[in-house]
């Protein structure tokens, strides 16, 4: 097992999202973790139906076309008087992010229930391609009127904190580090991770 936790100071991050593996690096820097962006010619298609299948798929193609451990995650925004969308389509449901917000926005017009959730799963697989952990976050919200903030990434200044007032597009970096549904789900893949290696 030494073998393995030295091996797991190396992970390769299944994303070129630039925001999403500065979020990571944060999340990770305490355990003498060094993420390494995916080479850009690997392409993983999202097939899976749920964020888990997909951190799943992503996590194990990018071990296997590395040779390498491999870290991956899958999350989106899930808008409750939209069925649940934009879901695992939330990166895809448009060309930008300012195109995406719109986009929701405008399908939930004066919509009284504006309730959602961020969801994120995160999978890390062994270089045979094998998932040896993975866990899911989740963070309640709703969707406000209109963007507020220019902070975070993505869907975040509509994705409004209610016990806040705030959007994740308002609110400091280091407050959503401890909330965000990615928070969630690093801190459960953190604890699974550790009783794998002890065990």
């Amino acid at each position: 097992m030494s073998d393995m936790l030295t091996q797991l100071q190396r992970l390769v991050i299944a994303s070129g999202n630039a925001g999403k593996v500065e979020e990571f690096r944060a999340y990770l820097a305490d355990l003498g973790v060094t993420l390494i962006p995916k080479p850009d010619n690997i392409d993983v298609e999202e097939t899976g139906i749920t964020f888990i299948e997909n951190a799943h798929l992503k996590a194990s193609q990018v071990a296997i076309a590395t040779s390498e451990w491999a870290i991956a995650d899958d999350s989106g925004l899930e808008v409750s008087a939209l069925n649940g969308a934009p879901g695992v389509l939330s990166a895809r449901y448009a060309d930008t992010d300012s195109d995406r917000i719109h986009r929701v926005l405008s399908e939930l017009g004066n919509q009284p229930n504006r309730e959602a959730q961020f969801v994120c799963a995160i999978a890390i697989a062994s270089p045979d391609g094998a998932i040896v952990a993975d866990a899911i976050g989740i963070c309640k919200g709703a969707i406000a009127d209109a963007p507020r903030g220019t902070g975070g990434f993505g869907y975040d200044p509509i994705f409004l904190v209610p016990e806040l007032q705030q959007t994740f597009g308002e609110i400091l970096p280091e407050v959503k580090a401890k909330i965000s549904h990615r928070a969630k789900a690093l801190t459960a893949l953190r604890s699974k991770l550790q009783h794998f290696l002890n065990h």
